[in-house]
């Protein structure tokens, strides 16, 4: 059985914090303690290095039809919470949630999912200090401020 496909959204501007914590989960090799391994992937939407909100400069090895093959796809974090979404991840999340791959909010990464379409009619959390701005911008959403995470099936935030 192959390993299971992980993707990571990064983005220009995006905290390392926010994008080491899925790198430390599913991109370490623990398998010594009998975890099992994953084919782990950072992507990004445009090619080239990305900045980080921290002066860093990275490369990120894939692009997002690397989410085209995902099992579970992260957005560990957003920016711009009330500019529209890219076309191009737009399109991507949709296919990858259409597939059938588990999409993952982490904090303001439920921003995205949100913008992408698919918490419409859902309830989602996001971080506590930003749950008000959230339901603001999408109404059709039934936000939990009170919860740390919510695991709908095939989205969790």
């Amino acid at each position: 059985m192959a390993d299971p496909i992980v993707s990571v959204i990064a983005f220009d501007g995006i905290s390392p914090f926010h994008l080491s914590v899925p790198c430390l989960v599913f991109g370490t090799d623990r398998t010594r303690l009998g975890l099992p391994r994953f084919d782990f992937r950072v992507c990004a939407m445009e090619e080239g290095p990305i900045h980080t909100d921290a002066g860093l400069t990275i490369v990120v090895p894939h692009g997002l039809a690397a989410l085209d093959d995902a099992d579970i796809v992260i957005i560990p974090s957003w920016k711009d919470l009330e500019d529209p979404l890219p076309a191009t991840l737009t399109e991507a999340l949709g296919r990858a949630h259409r597939r059938g791959a588990l999409i993952v909010g982490l904090c303001l990464g439920t921003f995205a999912i949100a913008a992408a379409g698919l918490l419409s009619g859902r309830k989602a959390a996001t971080h506590w200090a930003y749950t008000d701005r959230l339901q603001a911008l999408h109404p059709d959403i039934a936000v939990d401020a009170d919860v740390l995470y919510v695991d709908d099936g095939d989205i969790v935030t």
